[in-house]
């Protein structure tokens, strides 16, 4: 693998769902474990929101779907707390959890070779946490930007950025940071930070979706060579 030099990229940032692992669906269960508790209502976070949204945004769509209204002061957080609790015991028993094809050959290679390693998750941090455990991934990222810096896509990828600048020790321009993520949303988010847009097929849109929403790469898994 290519070394981190002085003319091409430094960091990488990933997302985490569809792009690192894929949770079998334990975020939907701790959802709906929240709403449940605290209002006895069934909610569906695949029908209220779409992917790559952040956490504040899908709690939000959620609470309105599946009550009829705006949440009062609070109530948000609470919800949002609640599914935080269920979500080590919902990522810990589903069945379907899984760390995506080259994933734990990629990350020590790129570190290896020098790169800074990042996250740029909607997750809020904790709950970005709990998802990278149960794999071990969580060594591999002491920086990024989560849906506890901003409900705003592209603002916590910049945070992500503004923190890579922090260890890389000096001005660093946007252009030598990749964002690597499997939806649209991933996509324009890197651009408005900057960034370089690497887009991966293994989430919920195709290689043709992704090269559409102006990836500026698109790769079929992480098992193929990053753009260093």
């Amino acid at each position: 693998m290519r070394r981190a030099n002085g003319h091409g990229p430094v960091a990488v940032l990933f997302d985490i769902d569809g792009t690192l692992i894929t949770t079998g669906g334990a975020g939907a269960v701790a959802w709906r474990r929240a709403f449940e508790d605290l209002y006895g209502v069934p909610a569906d976070i695949g029908a209220s929101s779409d992917a790559g949204m952040t956490d504040p945004e899908v709690g939000l769509r959620t609470f309105v779907d599946a009550l009829g209204r705006q949440p009062r002061n609070g109530e948000l957080e609470r919800v949002m707390e609640r599914r935080l609790a269920y979500l080590p015991w919902a990522v810990a028993q589903s069945a379907g959890y899984r760390v995506l094809a080259g994933v734990p050959e990629l990350l020590p290679q790129l570190a290896e070779a020098g790169y800074l390693l990042g996250l740029t998750s909607g997750g809020v941090e904790p709950a970005a946490r709990v998802k990278l455990a149960r794999a071990g991934l969580n060594r591999w990222f002491d920086f990024g930007g989560y849906g506890s810096d901003s409900t705003d896509r592209t603002e916590l990828t910049r945070r992500a950025v503004e923190r890579a600048f922090l260890r890389y020790g000096g001005s660093l321009d946007p252009s030598r940071c990749l964002v690597v993520g499997d939806t649209p949303l991933d996509v324009s988010a890197a651009h408005g930070a900057g960034a370089i847009a690497v887009a991966v097929a293994t989430g919920h849109f195709s290689a043709a979706e992704l090269q559409a929403a102006g990836a500026d790469h698109v790769l079929d898994s992480l098992e193929e060579e990053l753009p260093l």
